[in-house]
């Protein structure tokens, strides 16, 4: 009796044990939200058999149809796991991945880059500032770079004209890569990387877009309240039917830290603290170009988030829908209005560098030409202009 004790002791070890390293190791792996405690389920399950075959008195070939019929149905489980995840990877993203920035380049034929109908009143020929910044707002600086530059081969990815995406495009302006960079405002850790190096980021307003927040076209949650969306984002709120939707969980993504959106995230907070998402939740990696960013797929229970001219005009996605904040829906009327309250200034943000030519952009950014190219690409100017 001691021997078996001590056998089923030793089984039940190795179980326990190999079930916790399993765990362990796929808490590292994508889908680890379904086999973390698919795993944990299964050891256990291995641990009760355990149990039965030494201490129950069930017959051996009852035993073994209860085995058989129970990893049948693990097997069924993680099948059908699978079979779900591969329908989700075939769903239509809003991702960056997919955006062909080249469409915007300047100087190229066919480009949806936006063209001013006189001449411009600013022309530079040499020490050309060099400019990076946010995905979004290429087509933006795009458009200034075919009104003011010479003409030549801007390439989005490499050249004197690029997009790096706000996070990398912070680092390169901080490190003097990079003269001019375009781009919502620096989270306070780009901040501090700047103070560190003793670079000082200057900030120079020159247009207005909305902050917004999106779900699958199917919710039929229309709109929801500041504090409503800061209870979703702090784990407050975990299921649609507290804030009127369906009773299904909310799957509330995330952006990589410092990137622009997280950024306005976090500043939309205001001091309430974001729940830590699930790697998997964590929408897109920042990569060194723009080959890994946004990846906010549209399932029925996700919220994201983004940029107004992102969102409905360069991934445009028709099974997404954008959501009132406020009771105000977002678009260039109500940005220009002061109605919708997440809208917000983006910047020509400069540090320090010693080209002639930056104040000359920027000058000429501001003024009624500049900012009737921030209107003609799909921003919303400054106020007066």
């Amino acid at each position: 009796m001691i021997w078996k004790t001590g056998k089923v002791l030793f089984l039940l070890i190795l179980v326990i044990g190999a079930g916790f390293i399993a765990t362990l190791i796929i808490s590292f792996m994508p889908g680890a939200v379904f086999y973390r405690p698919f795993c944990m389920v299964v050891a256990g399950w291995a641990a009760v058999m355990v149990l039965w075959k030494c201490f129950g008195r069930t017959g051996r070939r009852r035993f073994w149809q209860i085995v058989l019929v129970s990893l049948l149905l693990f097997m069924t489980a993680a099948v059908a796991y699978e079979l779900r995840s591969q329908y989700i990877r075939s769903i239509p993203t809003i991702n960056e991945d997919s955006l062909i920035l080249d469409r915007y380049a300047p100087f190229v034929e066919g480009s949806k880059v936006a063209r001013l109908a006189e001449r411009p009143e600013l022309k530079l020929h040499e020490q050309l500032p060099r400019l990076d910044g946010a995905t979004a707002l290429y087509p933006l600086y795009a458009a200034f770079v075919q009104a003011v530059y010479p003409e030549g081969e801007y390439k989005p990815y490499d050249s004197i004209v690029t997009s790096t995406t706000t996070s990398q495009a912070y680092k390169r302006l901080i490190e003097g890569k990079v003269d001019i960079v375009f781009a919502a405002q620096p989270s306070k850790e780009q901040l501090a990387t700047a103070a560190e190096k003793g670079v000082e980021l200057k900030l120079t307003p020159i247009g207005k877009e909305a902050f917004v927040f999106f779900v699958h076209a199917d919710n039929p949650v229309k709109g929801l309240s500041s504090s409503q969306l800061r209870d979703i984002y702090s784990g407050k709120v975990n299921n649609w039917s507290k804030v009127g939707g369906d009773s299904s969980r909310i799957r509330a993504f995330q952006r990589p830290k410092n990137s622009g959106s997280q950024t306005m995230l976090t500043a939309f907070m205001d001091g309430t603290p974001i729940e830590e998402p699930p790697t998997e939740d964590v929408a897109g990696g920042m990569g060194e170009i723009i080959t890994q960013t946004a990846d906010y797929r549209n399932y029925p229970n996700a919220i994201g988030y983004s940029f107004l001219f992102y969102a409905t005009e360069m991934a445009s996605n028709g099974d997404i829908r954008l959501l009132a904040v406020d009771g105000v829906n977002p678009s260039r009327e109500t940005i220009r209005s002061g109605e919708y309250p997440l809208a917000k200034p983006f910047y020509a943000v400069t540090a320090g560098s010693d080209n002639p030519n930056i104040d000359l952009l920027i000058d000429w950014i501001l003024s009624p030409q500049g900012q009737e190219l921030v209107h003609k690409t799909g921003y919303t100017p400054l106020a007066g202009h």
